[in-house]
């Protein structure tokens, strides 16, 4: 049978016809045979279908031989830092993150935390899913063993590792689970400040974890998901709003004045942050926005270095670099030190230090570099044709074009004068949507313009 839940990186679909405990018990024997792993640490997020999920995966790598450590609801972060620090060979995490609430997938990971992708392993474990009639004909191999365990201790004290608490001013922050997974964290978290006469005072919004979603499936990007930080950040006179996706691998910021905070601009601060703890670093980004962190990564001393998007790409480029940070300004922030893992708990820990060591709000931090790089932001638009309108778009840009690159989709630089401006258009990896980046140099008219001249464009050629 084949799977249209098996995607380039992880696996996701829709629940029922596309992922179901079926399937599910399939991937569990599969990976264990694949990775020939003898533990694996697993866990899911809040969805109402995760638990059910997971003890079908469960079985399936028992009856692999796999001893299973079950750390129950927990964010992907969770699994990655287990999978290391427990030792164990391999690592799956039940979640569909921000998607709709009728889907659910895994992302998976061997020893040490590396993932798997298509490259990898991941077309090895769809191939004995789609084919092997488990159910019938079970390994002969002895089952392995399943137990619960609890991490967070470990992880907590991880995480406080990457701040000194002392540096910490006087603090008060809105936190927007969503109904996510993350409420256990922050709650974890907070005690320690607690106990180690930390000012920070948590305002926690949609904090308990409900598989109905109330507040919306918990995604920032969504700009209709945003008011409930934002006017909660107003209400209290908050110093900085924070909030996570559903699986809280990405964290996204709002300023004092309820500003959400693009992560283009985040990726440049926490740059500047490794950088002035490790002089020369390396510092590993995504093609889409690039201006302003190659410009700050330079003047701070360090080396940009560009890697096609997506978190497999990146943590690869940051193993063969040794990178210290990479950030992509879709809020996936990576870090050497924590296995060249994405995490959505460092980066605001990092920033709030950043600021109190400065002296300075968020939007103190991050205006000048706003006005300087203006950008769009990312626009998706669903397309019946996104190759031919990619093509269609450097055709009528190529005479004009200063530089031209296809790291990563197409990119093009124009220097016209005192008219400086760029864009990346880019098929998704997975969903069936282009996706239009666009930045300009100090000139936010600009921007909006050829902004507005590529969208014409695409409509044209794809009405």
């Amino acid at each position: 049978m084949a799977l249209a839940c098996f995607k380039t990186y992880d696996i996701r679909g829709r629940l029922g016809s596309e992922l179901n405990e079926d399937i599910s018990y399939r991937i569990g024997r599969a990976f264990g045979l694949v990775t020939k792993a003898k533990s694996v640490v697993i866990g899911g997020d809040a969805r109402a279908t995760s638990p059910a999920l997971a003890i079908a995966l469960s079985n399936g790598l028992r009856d692999s031989g796999v001893n299973v450590i079950d750390l129950g609801l927990a964010g992907t972060e969770e699994i990655y830092f287990a999978t290391s620090n427990l030792d164990c060979d391999g690592g799956i995490v039940i979640t569909a993150s921000h998607n709709p609430i009728d889907y659910n997938g895994m992302k998976l990971v061997v020893r040490n935390s590396k993932p798997i992708s298509r490259n990898s392993g991941l077309n090895e474990i769809e191939q004995l899913t789609e084919t092997q009639p488990w159910l019938i004909d079970k390994s002969s191999a002895a089952r392995g063993s399943y137990q619960r365990h609890s991490n967070l201790d470990a992880y907590i004290s991880h995480l406080f590792g990457y701040i000194t608490p002392s540096n910490i001013k006087p603090m008060k922050l809105v936190v927007n689970a969503g109904n996510g997974a993350a409420g256990h964290v922050i709650d974890a978290l907070e005690q320690q400040f607690t106990a180690l006469k930390i000012p920070v005072e948590f305002i926690k919004i949609h904090h308990q974890p409900d598989s109905n979603f109330p507040n919306g499936i918990p995604n920032p990007l969504l700009v209709e998901n945003r008011a409930s930080t934002r006017n909660a950040v107003i209400e209290h006179k908050a110093d900085l709003g924070i909030a996570w996706d559903g699986d809280f691998d990405r964290c996204f910021l709002f300023d004092e004045r309820g500003e959400f905070i693009e992560g283009y601009y985040i990726v440049g601060l926490l740059a500047q942050a490794f950088l002035a703890k490790e002089n020369g670093a390396k510092i590993i980004h995504d093609p889409r926005l690039t201006w302003n962190t190659q410009e700050l990564v330079s003047n701070a001393g360090g080396q940009a270095i560009e890697s096609k998007t997506g978190h497999a790409f990146i943590k690869e480029r940051m193993r063969d670099e040794d990178a210290i940070y990479g950030g992509e300004m879709s809020a996936h922030h990576y870090f050497r030190d924590f296995f060249y893992c994405d995490s959505g708990m460092i980066p605001w820990l990092l920033i709030i230090e950043l600021l109190s060591k400065e002296g300075i709000s968020l939007s103190q931090a991050v205006n000048a570099r706003q006005w300087r790089y203006p950008s769009s932001g990312e626009i998706n638009l669903r397309l019946t044709a996104p190759a031919e309108a990619i093509a269609a778009v450097k055709a009528h840009f190529l005479k004009s074009a200063t530089k031209i690159d296809e790291i990563d989709g197409l990119s093009m630089a124009f220097e016209n004068n005192d008219q400086r401006w760029r864009f990346n258009l880019r098929s998704s990896n997975t969903e069936p949507v282009v996706r239009l980046n666009i930045e300009s140099f100090a000139n936010n008219e600009l921007m909006k313009e050829k902004t507005a001249l590529i969208l014409s464009l695409l409509q044209e050629i794809n009405p």
